[in-house]
């Protein structure tokens, strides 16, 4: 059976793609899966957070982009989780590629080599619509959609959402989008439970596990060269990304986990509305 491919997409800085994509590349290790991560960013922020100096590694992505090594030649073994490194030489990728036959396909063809080897594997996007995101959403099964629960958290969703259509006709038929990762959720704010529940309702995607709250163990995790679900910091963000990972994996929902994430039925119920179904109904 070949991996599962998950694209962590958004345009948008700041949403939580890396954190995204490390800590439930952690909890589906955790869970007994062979995984790897994929950094797309030339911002490198996936390689340095599990504690690579991006600018001292060689060979990293770019040289699979230009031509001087294979993917599976990048590979480095963390102790969490393998990945395919990025440093700012991959800058220079977009415009190497637009001169290339096929520089949609380059990615997901590399991959086709390693897919036997794992059981997922998760691409950390670039904050943007180019032509490495292209490559990540050719390359995917699933585009995984962190949104931050603040104000205008909406920009850029609806100019991905396009983009994925325009993959979905072009490049990759199979595509398709799983869901929102809710994150930088404070449940004790209304704002953070409107903001969950307007994305929700204006693009009808589902939203995957729990919402992910906030905590500043995730920046001292990064600057430690660990995932938060890796070093075990209890916290409620590790327990929604352990949840989030089940769900990916089609496991069943774990009701403690929901708990310690801070997931309470209340919010669950407010923010998909099903508290007004149950009132219609009635």
């Amino acid at each position: 059976m070949t991996a599962t491919v998950y694209a962590v997409a958004n345009q948008k800085g700041g949403v939580g793609k890396t954190t995204t994509t490390l800590n439930l590349a952690a909890a589906m290790a955790e869970l007994g899966q062979a995984v790897l991560v994929v950094d797309l960013d030339p911002q490198g922020c996936l390689t340095f957070s599990l504690g690579y100096d991006p600018d001292q590694l060689e060979p990293s992505l770019n040289d699979t982009v230009v031509g001087r090594a294979s993917l599976a030649e990048t590979v480095l073994q963390h102790g969490e989780v393998d990945i395919v490194p990025a440093n700012i030489d991959l800058a220079g990728a977009e415009v190497t590629l637009l001169s290339r036959t096929g520089r949609e396909y380059l990615l997901r063809g590399e991959l086709a080599d390693l897919l036997d080897s794992y059981d997922a594997v998760l691409i950390d996007c670039a904050p943007s619509l180019g032509v490495l995101t292209i490559n990540g959403l050719t390359a995917a099964d699933e585009v995984l959609i962190p949104v931050q629960c603040e104000t205008l958290s909406h920009r850029g969703v609806s100019q991905l959402l396009d983009t994925i259509g325009d993959v979905k006709r072009l490049t990759n038929r199979s595509l398709a989008v799983r869901g929102l990762v809710a994150t930088l959720f404070d449940g004790r704010t209304r704002h953070s439970r409107e903001v969950l529940r307007d994305l929700i309702a204006r693009y009808d995607l589902p939203l995957i596990g729990p919402p992910v709250r906030k905590s500043i163990r995730f920046a001292e995790s990064a600057m430690a060269g660990t995932t938060v679900v890796g070093a075990g910091t209890n916290i409620p963000g590790t327990a929604a990304y352990r949840a989030i990972a089940r769900e990916l994996l089609g496991l069943p929902e774990d009701p403690a986990l929901l708990a310690a994430a801070g997931w309470t039925p209340e919010q669950r119920d407010e923010i998909l509305g099903l508290n007004e179904v149950a009132e219609g109904a009635g």
